[in-house]
């Protein structure tokens, strides 16, 4: 029987299993906190579509929300899971 960790971890891979969410992942990293439409813009894709990608990331605990205004920010969960910490230099080298 599965335990709760590994179906955790199997949700953690299949959202990193997405070269979009892996980009976000990669810009939040050099940049700390973006807010939603500076995200679509830099990953080249439609605000409601970043946002999807982004609520999948968000489940997870990979990233935190910052609203302000009607602006939503996004940065890197604090805590951030470590396994996932693991990867962001390989992340970062593999997009510059």
């Amino acid at each position: 029987m599965e335990g709760n960790n590994t179906r955790q971890l199997e949700k953690i891979f299949k959202a990193l299993a997405n070269r979009r969410r892996l980009a976000i992942l990669h810009f939040l990293a050099k940049e700390k906190e973006l807010s939603v439409a500076e995200i679509a813009r830099r990953i080249k894709l439609s605000f409601t579509s970043t946002s999807k990608h982004l609520a999948i990331l968000r489940q997870l605990d990979i990233v935190d929300r910052r609203q302000e205004g009607l602006t939503v920010h996004y940065s890197l969960a604090d805590p951030f899971p470590h396994l996932i910490k693991q990867f962001l230099p390989i992340i970062s080298n593999s997009r510059e």
